[in-house]
């Protein structure tokens, strides 16, 4: 199979938001404890945060991490995550059937992000409070006054604001399964009122309001107006969540799904763009794709209901996984001119690239590797590049190309990133890739993520799934011809 990849240096997407290789903390199953809070732990530091999770936090380079949900954050009183520990009570969480400590909080996150070395993305509860709430927890986030709140913060020990920049109001309101489930109408006008409260108080920060839970939701669109109409003026993001599975055991539908995860983010954009001409405003409204990912391997045991950090949704992904990771982590790059964050959910062991045994080592799932090169080498402008290959039908597309393909320019670097996947599951792809107006530069490096099993998975003792660099050869020009794998990732650096 041959396939060609132009590349003009003219011609760009736009300037990559580093936040779009954002994650995602919720307190559900094993994500906070013994996932990134063990106290005890022979890697814990003094306040309980694994350290062997954070090294791996820290090779993806993670620049965002959304907290505390999800379905959780609907049900949340954030006053019990705040202050002396023996003093938090323990809650029902009633968003995923399990006891909630309080042992860690708002406190102990503002701790975490930086030792990680990433920044905060808070959810504020709109499913069963509101407004008042949402502006008592920004006060006590971000503001270095002297009243009821921020005092509060100083008297936890916490003498400096927090200085959380972006917000999310609510999660998923939309979805019947939500606490606090609202009408399109119900929703908008909760948060606009809540918007305008916390831009009173801090109007630096970024809101996010609510789009639809998926592409799929049966008020999708309708949602979107609706909530845009009466928040247009208030916010900078609207969200977009979507998975997607392989029950059907269908390998070439599965791996194109990126193409539908492409049509949702520019139907979205269109709707943003619709309101904003009918409001005629000079704003653009932005996407944030704060959660995204596979999610179906895991059956989750409902007999056993009210026990600390269970084990939920915690996903044993496989190569074809990755595969399509990859590929969704091209279609945010490659929407980027509107697409500002993202957010791969989860980040530790629900659903997630990092794994840990309680009392045990931390591992790597395959989709850890496409996640992790991406953050590292996607930052940069990403470019308009023009592809030509063959392609086959799915049930959401007639044409899903066999290349996916992102093409990402870093000048400080004086490099050339091209990410790659060969979707044909039988075929080598002979790629020529044509670079433009860049002057002679010379293909660096090569890594390719490539198993024989689709279905072949990582475990604690037995990375089966695992990136490896190729000979790459020392000619200089402007046309490559590069060979990949059926059924292949690859990240390829060209230096000018």
């Amino acid at each position: 199979m041959k396939a060609k990849l132009y590349v003009n240096k003219n011609f760009t997407i736009g300037e990559i938001d580093k936040r779009i290789y954002g994650s995602f903390i919720e307190h559900i199953g094993r994500a906070v404890y013994t996932g990134i809070y063990e106290p005890g732990h022979e890697t814990a530091d003094g306040d309980g945060f694994r350290r062997d999770v954070i090294d791996f936090i820290r090779e993806i380079d993670v620049p965002i991490v959304r907290y505390p949900g999800g379905n959780f954050v609907s049900d949340y009183n954030w006053e019990d995550g705040v202050g002396d520990k023996t003093k938090r009570p323990r809650r029902p969480d009633c968003a995923w059937f399990s006891i909630e400590t309080n042992q860690f909080g708002t406190d102990e996150f503002a701790k975490w992000v930086t030792l990680a070395g990433t920044e905060a993305m808070m959810a504020v509860n709109l499913g069963t409070r509101g407004p008042e709430e949402a502006k008592n927890l920004l006060e006590y986030c971000n503001l270095d006054t002297d009243t009821y709140y921020a005092n509060m913060r100083r008297e936890n020990g916490f003498d400096k604001p927090f200085g959380i920049k972006t917000w999310c109001l609510g999660n998923e309101m939309d979805g019947p399964w939500q606490i606090g489930m609202k009408t399109p109408i119900e929703y908008a006008r909760v948060a606009a009122e809540t918007a305008k409260l916390m831009k009173y108080a801090d109007p630096d920060i970024e809101l996010v309001a609510c789009g639809s839970s998926g592409y799929d939701m049966p008020l999708f669109g309708e949602w979107e107006e609706t909530v845009l109409e009466h928040t247009y003026d208030y916010v900078e993001y609207l969200s977009l969540h979507q998975y997607y599975n392989n029950r059907a055991d269908n390998t070439a539908e599965f791996i194109g799904n990126a193409v539908h995860m492409d049509r949702y983010i520019k139907d979205a954009v269109a709707i943003c763009d619709a309101v904003k001409a009918k409001k005629h405003s000079d704003k653009t409204i932005n996407i944030s794709f704060d959660e995204w990912n596979i999610w179906y391997h895991f059956v989750n045991d409902t007999s056993n209901r009210w026990q600390e950090a269970p084990h939920i949704n915690e996903d044993i992904y496989n190569f074809e996984d990755a595969l399509l990771v990859g590929t969704m982590l091209m279609t945010l790059q490659n929407n980027c001119d509107r697409v500002k964050m993202a957010c791969l959910a989860q980040l530790v062991n629900v659903i997630a690239p990092i794994m840990t045994e309680k009392d045990g080592k931390a591992w790597l799932q395959t989709i850890f590797y496409p996640y992790m090169y991406a953050s590292r080498y996607g930052r940069g402008v990403a470019m308009k590049a023009v592809s030509d290959c063959d392609g086959y039908k799915t049930g959401y597309s007639d044409n899903v190309p066999y290349l996916a393909s992102s093409v990402i320019y870093n000048e400080a670097k004086g490099e050339i990133v091209v990410f790659a996947v060969n979707r044909s599951l039988d075929e080598d792809m002979e790629l020529t890739l044509e670079l433009d107006r860049f002057g002679k530069c010379q293909m660096t490096k090569h890594i390719e993520l490539y198993s024989d099993d689709f279905k072949a998975k990582n475990s604690p003792d037995c990375q089966r799934v695992a990136p490896k660099e190729l000979d790459v050869k020392a000619d200089r020009g402007e046309v490559h011809k590069i060979m990949l794998k059926k059924h292949s990732w690859n990240m390829m650096i060209f230096t000018l």
